[in-house]
């Protein structure tokens, strides 16, 4: 029988997160003992693997001190290798670098998988110690994985080219696996609490993730600040935690504007899935992604999404064919993608100024608000588009 282990960064509402309950939900559907180790555990996670679950960490990064953290890198390889040992574990599957380097690192023998999320050479421009650990895994440690999955094209172009890995050999690409009909299922559960269901009544412009430096949400609330000056009654909600600086940001954004009545943060959600469905469209303004899980969810459910052009691989995801995205917004099979809003630097920005993306993020958003097209055009494209997602294909393709 085989015996699997998970190895993901936290229990948030989080891509890789969300995709690691995919995996263990169906491979216990095939019938193998799966087990989850979470490298951080927080009693506000709301993705539960109950007794199947490791922990390394009940307390996360922000709460510890540098010394408590370089302890914690030290650690961390050999209580995996120790569980991977008492498990027996015949395959790994690790979701990101953190959780790839301290696989790596484990040295046992089973049929070791990584898997690459995000495009990285964005990510790596911050020069600290951790980004310096990563860019020497792609050099010296990445050569132990059996597999080395990228969830689009653009990612591994752009570690092969951009990033200096070496293992080229080892990298397959596979898209991210989702169980449509349980995503259906769960869209369809009711908003029970009637303050959330009075604001879903409502035109509203969702998003669903970790507000980080990567998701970059205070474009978002620029681009929300100039659809609300057009006179259209919508609003903003958040659901997902994350870093604190960003989320008071994107906080003291909306005080500064005037319009925090018009934004709300539901924080982390057991089935986000529900809210999805009442929404009129779905918003991202990364600086940087792979394939983001809840565009294939937005899809699913049938609500459009307004995204940057934060990778090539959102054009992988929302259109069936691939079109050049410059200086102006493209529609496609899903919704919209508007031009990069990604300056060079990572980084909470200091200024409110608006800049010429924000102004067409917005665009993009008032068409989604006002229009059905969207949508229609959506329901004619959706099963289409959601093929290669199929997770008994994809499930298949990680353990081969």
């Amino acid at each position: 029988m085989k015996k699997i282990i998970l190895i993901m960064p936290y229990g948030s509402v989080g891509g890789m997160e969300r995709l690691a309950l995919t995996f263990y939900n169906h491979y216990q559907l095939k019938g193998y003992q799966v087990k989850a180790i979470k490298l951080i555990k927080l009693k506000s996670d709301i993705i539960h693997f109950n007794d199947d679950e490791y922990f390394l960490s009940d307390k996360d990064f922000s709460e510890l001190n540098i010394l408590q953290r370089a302890l914690f890198y030290i650690v961390a390889p050999f209580k995996i290798r120790r569980i991977l040992k008492k498990e027996q574990a015949t395959d790994s599957i690790s979701f990101g670098d953190m959780a790839n380097i301290f696989s790596a690192l484990s040295y046992t023998r089973e049929n070791k998988i990584g898997s690459i999320h995000a495009l990285k050479s964005v990510e790596l421009n911050a020069n600290n110690s951790f980004n310096k650990l990563i860019k020497f895994s792609y050099k010296n440690l990445y050569g132990r994985f059996k597999k080395v999955v990228c969830i689009s094209h653009d990612i591994k172009r752009d570690l092969i080219k951009n990033c200096g890995f070496r293992f080229s050999n080892k990298i397959e690409v596979i898209y991210n696996p989702h169980n449509i009909k349980k995503l259906l299922e769960l869209s369809e559960e009711p908003i029970n609490d009637e303050v959330e269901k009075a604001l879903f009544s409502k035109k509203t412009i969702l998003f669903i993730g970790r507000l980080s430096i990567q998701k970059s949400p205070w474009h978002l609330i620029n681009a929300f600040n100039l659809v609300l000056k057009k006179e259209i009654d919508c609003h903003l909600i958040f659901i997902g935690d994350g870093n604190l600086n960003v989320i008071e940001k994107v906080k003291s954004l909306g005080v500064n504007y005037a319009i925090d009545d018009k934004i709300h943060f539901l924080g982390r959600k057991n089935n986000p899935y529900k809210y999805l469905k009442h929404a009129n469209v779905l918003a991202l303004s990364s600086h940087y992604e792979g394939t983001p899980n809840v565009i294939v969810e937005s899809i699913a459910i049938g609500v459009p999404v307004v995204s940057s052009y934060c990778t090539d691989g959102i054009m992988e995801l929302m259109s069936m064919q691939s079109k050049q995205v410059n200086e102006e917004n493209v529609h496609v099979d899903a919704g919209i993608i508007t031009p990069n809003l990604y300056k060079g630097q990572l980084g909470i920005p200091k200024t409110t100024q608006h800049i010429p993306e924000e102004e067409k993020f917005a665009e993009a958003l008032e068409y989604a608000l006002k229009s059905n097209k969207l949508k229609d055009q959506l329901f004619e494209k959706r099963t289409d588009l959601l093929y290669k997602f199929d997770v008994e294909v994809v499930s298949k393709k990680y353990l081969m």
